[in-house]
């Protein structure tokens, strides 16, 4: 397949996923939006994948190629009806692209948390064999409000009720990080936005979430294949 990646920060890229990519030889093009280079004709690609950031899906007027970013979504998952996976940022665009409201958390979600599939979810071929409740890694401070009209919920967590939906038959948005890979957190703890929204959620025991992550990667690497198979066979 030809992918089309769209990258906001340079250490946000797809992890583990590319991986996975490039063993079964599908061709992955990254436009580094935040870098100001230009999305290509859309035309060109089979599945569009949009990934994290630190900035806000409202931040149109000091970003302005935003604008062009969600017209770019909802082109490629609407008009042309061809598969579309959001993670974090990119699960917010893509319901904002579609209409419905993303705002601020009343607390950030950041570190390790469990999500609940929902009815909807445990039927998705895209959560096929995984369990209703599961482990998730999250860092982020603004979520989806309400789901997009032809959306459905297929995870949730007290903190942020829409943690995965799917719009339509093969749009997906993920608000946790499925992607980690050993690197991640150091990555990220570099970023001095990121640095403070750790702080600020984990305290203390932010210090110790490299630790952590590096303890549960091999579950998660794991994960990460079986939603990755899952989703190229319901392409």
């Amino acid at each position: 397949m030809r992918i089309l990646v769209f990258q906001h920060l340079s250490v946000e890229h797809p992890g583990t996923l590319a991986d996975f990519w490039r063993e079964a030889g599908h061709d992955v093009t990254t436009v580094e939006l935040d870098e100001g280079e230009a999305i290509p004709p859309l035309e060109d690609f089979d599945f569009l994948v949009a990934m994290g950031g630190p900035m806000d899906v409202w931040q149109e007027g000091d970003l302005p190629w935003l604008i062009a970013e969600k017209a770019a979504i909802a082109h490629f998952v609407v008009d042309l009806g061809r598969p579309y996976l959001g993670i974090c940022l990119g699960h917010q665009l893509l319901a904002c692209a579609l209409g419905a409201p993303v705002g601020p958390m009343a607390a950030a979600e950041v570190g390790f948390v469990e999500v609940e599939l929902t009815p909807e979810g445990r039927a998705d071929p895209i959560f096929s064999g995984f369990p209703e409740r599961m482990e998730a890694f999250q860092w982020h401070g603004a979520e989806v409000k309400s789901l997009p009209a032809g959306a459905v919920a297929l995870a949730k967590n007290a903190a942020a009720p829409i943690q995965a939906m799917r719009y339509g038959r093969h749009a997906w948005g993920f608000q946790y990080h499925v992607e980690i890979t050993s690197k991640t957190v150091a990555e990220w703890k570099a970023i001095p936005a990121y640095a403070a929204s750790l702080e600020a959620a984990l305290g203390p025991a932010a210090a110790s979430l490299e630790t952590e992550a590096a303890r549960r990667l091999p579950a998660f690497l794991a994960a990460a294949r079986r939603l990755n198979d899952n989703l190229f066979a319901a392409l």
